[in-house]
């Protein structure tokens, strides 16, 4: 009897070895023939192509691929059994942002993110349904709302910028890693802008736990099973999601009882219960998305789309200020003229508005180094990229944001802040290059929030403390965490700069 299963298994051993290297052969030929003429690899690993890279060393796969795509504006690679181009020319990645439609291209937000995020987010909307529910969403962003907004960034900033003072004062002013101190303060400044009243501390810590399991999970594979990031950060999700349907809950019911906003939330459910009563007294349906549970998906893509990229831009704003010491004392004298800490009153909207080269310098730093550097979108359907390369039908596609950064801009690979002066206007002469917000129909709705979200941040803490960068080698290399942010987290020592820090209030 072990002599007959010894001689089957022998005899079959041939055969699986045979159907590997057929599959093999079959994978490996259907990645040349999508290849076509494009740049990149002659041979990938069966299945799991450059994934292995990818996840050990983002930084390093990614400027590969902008380095193959310097001639041709693209490159192809091959992840997880998918073909993926990266697109580097600024026209061509026009070209993808204009063409989000069922019959083109589908904006994903990430690789895998159907996933993470379900299947009906705002990202995934196409046509007249993303038209109507960007119109719902535009009252969260009018001057009003921004204005409330600000007064609570504002407060949030400064609890937290005299407590990473103190941690470094301290300690003999011992330097500091600001990547996660900023990333908390971030986090909270969402949690009380998006849904402020309605979220209790103890909610708060699960909120923050649920979301760093959401952000480990960006950076892995898609193992969707118990044990792995991917499968922890897809159930993180889903509570996110339930936590801030209740929020939503409670916001309607404030709202109905007429009360004045004070956070996001409160603004859009004042409309939308409006429009709720307006289409129950003509005897229509009740208008979509508008349930709790819709209403928690969308808060969670615009906690995803403010989180993780304003930590990235204020960590860069931070080592850029360090590095260039006459755009920081441009900064500190014009916040001078406008505000300061002894006054014990809020930058106000207009105070805002007029610090122009402060906001230039925000500008700047979103250029030089923007925060969510890709844009993945699936290929619904082949389509002409150029004359002579069609992107096939379920490719990945990237277009790289960071890569038209560095197109027609003056000098592009140096910081300079006056490039977006009134003189210069370069954000209007090289308008289509600048992609940090996106373009196209699914431009970020909310971006005139996340620039005052900066612009206050560098007013604040370019006033109130000075701050020493400690540089090593290679402390300004990027790497990604899901958005790019400085290799060493941005370590500085710091100070308080004034005699005494503002009594900031809502009152």
């Amino acid at each position: 009897m072990l002599l007959s299963w010894a001689t089957f298994l022998s005899a079959l051993v041939p055969c699986i070895i045979s159907f590997i290297i057929f599959l093999v052969l079959v994978e490996q030929t259907s990645y040349l023939r999508k290849k076509g003429g494009a740049p990149g690899p002659v041979f990938v690993l069966p299945f799991i192509g450059n994934a292995i890279s990818l996840v050990r060393d983002p930084t390093s796969f990614w400027d590969t691929q902008s380095s193959n795509s310097s001639r041709s504006g693209f490159s192809a690679n091959y992840i997880m059994g998918r073909f993926m181009l990266y697109i580097r020319d600024t026209n061509l990645s026009h070209l993808i942002f204009s063409n989000v439609r069922p019959d083109a291209f589908l904006l994903v937000g990430h690789p895998f993110g159907k996933k993470l995020f379900g299947e009906h987010n705002l990202i995934y909307m196409s046509g007249q349904e993303h038209k109507d529910l960007r119109r719902r969403i535009a009252p969260n962003f009018t001057p009003r709302a921004l204005s409330t907004y600000t007064s609570l960034q504002q407060i949030i900033i400064l609890k937290h910028l005299k407590r990473w003072e103190s941690l470094s004062s301290n300690n003999q002013n011992m330097p500091i890693s600001l990547r996660m101190l900023v990333r908390d303060m971030n986090l909270e400044t969402s949690q009380t802008v998006f849904v402020g009243p309605y979220l209790s501390e103890e909610a708060r810590e699960r909120f923050k736990l649920d979301y760093n399991l959401f952000n480990v999970g960006l950076m892995k594979l898609p193992v969707d099973f118990p044990g792995f990031a991917f499968r922890n950060a897809r159930l993180a999700v889903d509570r996110l999601v339930q936590t801030l349907s209740e929020c939503a809950r409670k916001s309607k019911t404030k709202m109905d009882n007429n009360h004045e906003p004070s956070c996001l939330i409160d603004f859009w459910m004042q409309e939308m219960l409006k429009e709720i009563y307006a289409a129950k007294s003509a005897g229509e349906p009740v208008p979509p998305h508008t349930s709790d549970a819709e209403i928690g998906g969308h808060l969670f893509d615009f906690l995803f789309a403010a989180q993780d990229a304003s930590t990235s831009s204020l960590l860069w704003a931070v080592a850029l200020l360090d590095s260039h010491p006459e755009v920081l004392l441009k900064v500190r004298e014009e916040v001078s003229s406008f505000w300061s800490p002894g006054c014990d009153t809020l930058i106000n909207t207009e105070q805002l508005r007029e610090m122009k080269y402060t906001q230039a310098v925000a500008r700047e730093v979103l250029r030089y180094r923007a925060p969510a550097t890709l844009v993945p979108h699936i290929a619904m359907k082949d389509f002409a990229l150029t004359e002579s390369y069609t992107i096939p039908k379920g490719t990945i596609v990237f277009p790289s944001v960071l890569d038209s950064s560095f197109q027609g801009f003056t000098k592009p690979d140096r910081f300079d802040p006056d490039r977006f002066s009134e003189g210069r206007q370069e954000d209007q002469l090289f308008k289509k290059n600048f992609l940090t917000f996106g373009a196209g129909a699914h431009q970020c709705v909310g971006q005139r929030y996340a620039l005052n979200h900066l612009v206050l941040f560098i007013a604040l803490f370019s006033a109130l403390l000075d701050f020493k960068r400690y540089r090593a080698d290679g402390c300004d290399e990027i790497v990604y965490n899901p958005t790019i942010s400085p290799k060493d987290g941005c370590v500085v020592s710091l100070s308080r700069r004034c005699t005494r820090y503002p009594n900031l209030s809502l009152e």
